[in-house]
C-alpha cells in the first residue's frame, strides 16, 4: 500500500509537471522590479529548503545591482523560473555537504547577483558550489524529463520548463556553466522591455 501510494503520487507529480509545461502561460506581463522578484524567491526557496530539510544551512551571497531597471515580465512565470534554479542550488549544495560530511570546511554556498549589461540586457546569476554537472549530461539537462535527482525527488521538467519561460516567453537566454564536483551557475539574460501605456 505504500509502495503504490508513493508511486501515486509521484506520477501525479508528473502529471501536473507535464500540464505546465505543455499549457502556455496566460500570465501578462508587467513592468516588475527583477532585483525586488529575485530576493522574494530566493527567500521563498531557501525557507522552502529549511521546510524540508531542518537541517539544511546554507550561506547566501547576495549582490543585486541598482542600476538593473525594471523591465515586463510574467512575474509568476519568471518567478517560477526562480525558484526551480534556487532549488536546484541548495539541492546541490546540500548533496555535496552530504558528500563532504567528514570535512568541517566545506560551506555550502549560493551567490545570486543582477547586472544590467552594456547590451542592455538583464543578467542574473544563480552560482552554488555544490556536486556540479558532469560534462557527458550537461547537454540534456534542458530536455524534458531529464533528471539527475533520486527517484521521487524530481520529474526532469523543472529546467526545461525555465527554458521555455525564458526564451520563447520573454525572448532571452538560459544557459549553464559547470564544472563536476566543484560548482554550477545558470545565468538568465534578459532584453530590458517595458511596455508602453496605453492612451
Amino acid at each position: 500500500m505504500q509502495k503504490i501510494n508513493q508511486h501515486g503520487k509521484r506520477a501525479g507529480s508528473i502529471v501536473r509537471s507535464m500540464l505546465e509545461h505543455s499549457h502556455a502561460s496566460s500570465g501578462e506581463k508587467q513592468p516588475t522590479n527583477i532585483n525586488d522578484l529575485v530576493d522574494e524567491y530566493v527567500r521563498l526557496a531557501y525557507h522552502g529548503a529549511r521546510a524540508k530539510d531542518k537541517s539544511f544551512n546554507c550561506e547566501l551571497i547576495i549582490n543585486l545591482s541598482e542600476k538593473v531597471p525594471a523591465t515586463s515580465v510574467v512575474q509568476q512565470d519568471m518567478g517560477r523560473v526562480l525558484l526551480n534554479l534556487f532549488a536546484n542550488a541548495f539541492f546541490a549544495v546540500q548533496e555535496q555537504k552530504n558528500k563532504f560530511i567528514t570535512n568541517p570546511e566545506y560551506q555550502p554556498t549560493v551567490w545570486i547577483s543582477t547586472e544590467l549589461l552594456p547590451s542592455e540586457r538583464i543578467e542574473i546569476r544563480v552560482k552554488d558550489n555544490g556536486t556540479g554537472i558532469p560534462d557527458a549530461i550537461r547537454q540534456k539537462i534542458f530536455q524534458p524529463f531529464f533528471t539527475t535527482k533520486p527517484t521521487g525527488q524530481g520529474t526532469g521538467l523543472g529546467l526545461s520548463l525555465s527554458y521555455d519561460i525564458v526564451t520563447k516567453g520573454h525572448g532571452g537566454e538560459l544557459v549553464v556553466e559547470s564544472i563536476a564536483g566543484v560548482s554550477t551557475e545558470f545565468i538568465i539574460r534578459l532584453p530590458v522591455a517595458l511596455i508602453e501605456p496605453e492612451i
